[in-house]
């Protein structure tokens, strides 16, 4: 049932961003027909593409990433048509289902909006904060740790060998004890795929239809997911993630700034 409701309200809120894109993307087409400029003179001051800006004045979520970079799009937009962007665009919904209080056009005459969508946006943050309590929770422990019986902090990979042994390590073992300490997949668990971060990223990850977990992964974050049939990664900096399949060699997910949506199976192995 709570599921229901959570799918319930993104539902509503996919439809007020599409609604909301139109209404603020037919205005900026009207000022810039007015300003005689065409959306490739536009797209060299904001610097994004022509296509994109396309999709905004034609209210089209589909070829747009996600909500957080649509924004800064309007902003953009507005900002080069001589507004004042971030107060333009802070009336575009998020994903967070934040949403400023003042109307965009005419900048005099406050927006109405209908009591049930603000507890919309308190019901999605309560889902929020108990989804993210649960993925603290169910967090896996690194493999050295589970291997020994309980719970440390994983050793630092600036530890060196016991005076001891006389004997050097093979260049192997050293690499091994830096590598991701996520645990190899389970029986029944045929997808694995390790992430490594490299320039900060929004990320969405479902495991077998199921959300696992959707935010900002910061640089140098290393992150691990498993799934038995189907696993799904979307990125909004699809060229700042490290991507490996079940242990093998790690590669960029795509291209610098650009989103991008992988789907990994075990007929991918």
């Amino acid at each position: 049932m709570k599921q229901e409701q959570e799918e319930h309200i993104l539902s509503y809120l996919e439809q007020q961003r599409a609604e909301k894109l139109a209404e603020m993307g037919s205005y900026l087409r009207h000022l810039r027909e007015e300003q005689a400029l065409t959306l490739e003179e536009v797209a060299a001051r904001t610097k994004v593409q022509p296509r994109l800006l396309n999709a905004i004045e034609e209210g089209r979520l589909e070829p747009l990433p996600e909500p957080i970079y649509i924004k800064g799009f309007i902003q953009r937009y507005a900002d080069a048509l001589g507004l004042n962007g971030a107060e333009f665009a802070s009336v575009f919904p998020t994903a967070v289902g934040s949403q400023s209080k003042r109307s965009w056009r005419g900048w005099s005459t406050p927006q109405l909006k209908p009591v049930h969508l603000y507890l919309f946006y308190i019901l999605l943050v309560i889902g929020a904060v108990a989804g993210l309590s649960r993925l603290i929770e169910h967090s896996p422990a690194p493999v050295s740790n589970v291997a020994a019986g309980k719970l440390s902090a994983p050793k630092s990979p600036t530890s060196r060998p016991s005076p001891k042994a006389n004997k050097p390590k093979p260049e192997g073992v050293e690499v091994a004890s830096t590598a991701p300490t996520a645990p190899v997949p389970k029986p029944g668990e045929a997808v694995r795929v390790e992430v490594e971060v490299k320039e900060e990223s929004w990320v969405r990850v479902k495991a077998d239809g199921k959300t696992e977990f959707e935010g900002t992964l910061k640089k140098g974050d290393k992150r691990a997911w498993t799934a038995k049939e189907e696993l799904v990664v979307r990125s909004g900096n699809a060229g700042g993630l490290l991507v490996a399949l079940n242990q093998e060699e790690a590669k960029p997910m795509g291209d610098l700034g650009q989103p991008k949506t992988v789907t990994f199976k075990p007929s991918d192995r």
